[in-house]
């Protein structure tokens, strides 16, 4: 299959396989590299009723070294662990979690994009309930899959601002509910919002805190961040806020480079002090965000083309290392 490496978005791709591992009787199969991208599941799997469902996300790229790596893979595995605890599901060990990405990646190794084109790997672990049950109850079967695919670079050309609407209507979640953990069910409800802001012209939305509305807490997919006048790393801090992997990594990132790190409640009527704003997450790192909008009240913040130059600095330094053409002082890379 010859694919044009340049014209990859972030979407969907079948590949060589997908690897499948089941939980019977407390332990996990050897695990079976699948060639079609199906699963057979019984009707009344827990996945389907009860959603008894976690996801992962991550990359993994081809070095300028010529080096295939995973990027950070234990983050994601012990998040992974903590949506299962928090779900009732059977966790994933480390070794297992590496296992799984090791083996697919290597059966699919020519769906690897080239270095110097901007496209990664997307990696996509998945747990789910698949075991029958009608109770409310946990299941008694689980199935862990890992899928992966080629993507290409989310903004082709430098980081373009996104205007962000903010969602007063809803609550991405309570405050001691589900929202630090990474489950199907969360987005599932954004789906709606997430809708009314595309319709509305908005690429992203931001969510506030569910008891006062008066905290910010994430966006609809993605952490907050911002650099405020004194040249700060912001980032809030919450109950209900998933703990993102890129986030911590920023952090750790701008402590090594030197600037202040702070991760605290930050007000709703803070934003309008920050230099930068931006969300970040897997598919992109860092979005540039220069308009924040709150039914009459706009916001602008930033530049109003490209990105601000201390989150382009982090991006770069950041970037630099998962495509290995600055060194790795933090071991984030996993060679495959």
């Amino acid at each position: 299959m010859k694919i044009d490496w340049s014209k990859l978005g972030f979407a969907y791709m079948d590949t060589h396989s997908h690897i499948r591992y089941t939980w019977r009787n407390g332990k996990w199969s050897d695990g079976e590299l699948i060639r079609e991208p199906y699963i057979k599941m019984h009707i009344a799997a827990t996945a389907l009723h009860y959603g008894q469902d976690a996801f992962e996300g991550l990359k993994v790229f081809r070095g300028k070294n010529g080096i295939v790596s995973a990027f950070r893979p234990y983050e994601n595995a012990r998040r992974l662990q903590a949506s299962a605890r928090r779900n009732c599901m059977a966790e994933v060990p480390d070794e297992m979690f590496m296992d799984a990405i090791r083996r697919v990646v290597k059966d699919n190794m020519d769906f690897v994009p080239p270095y110097g084109t901007g496209a990664s790997m997307y990696v996509r672990p998945l747990l789910i309930g698949t075991g029958a049950q009608i109770g409310v109850n946990a299941a008694d079967e689980f199935t862990f899959i890992v899928m992966v695919m080629p993507v290409g670079a989310y903004y082709k050309g430098g980081l373009k601002p996104v205007r962000a609407l903010v969602i007063d209507d809803f609550d991405r979640a309570a405050p001691y509910g589900t929202g630090t953990v990474k489950l199907g069910g969360n987005y599932g409800a954004a789906l709606l919002p997430h809708k009314i802001a595309n319709d509305k012209g908005f690429p992203v939305d931001l969510y506030l805190d569910a008891v006062e509305r008066k905290y910010i807490e994430e966006f609809g997919t993605s952490n907050f961040i911002a650099i405020d006048a004194k040249g700060a790393y912001v980032t809030p801090r919450s109950h209900s806020v998933l703990p993102s992997v890129t986030n911590n990594g920023l952090k750790t990132l701008a402590a090594h480079l030197g600037m202040k790190v702070e991760e605290r409640p930050i007000a709703f009527d803070e934003i309008s002090g920050f230099q930068e704003i931006a969300a970040c997450g897997t598919a992109v790192v860092i979005t540039p965000v220069n308009e924040i909008v709150r039914g009459d009240q706009v916001i602008r913040v930033g530049p109003r083309e490209g990105c601000g130059p201390v989150l382009q600095n982090l991006y770069n330094h950041y970037t630099a290392i998962q495509w290995a053409e600055s060194p790795d002082p933090f071991g984030w890379l996993e060679a495959i």
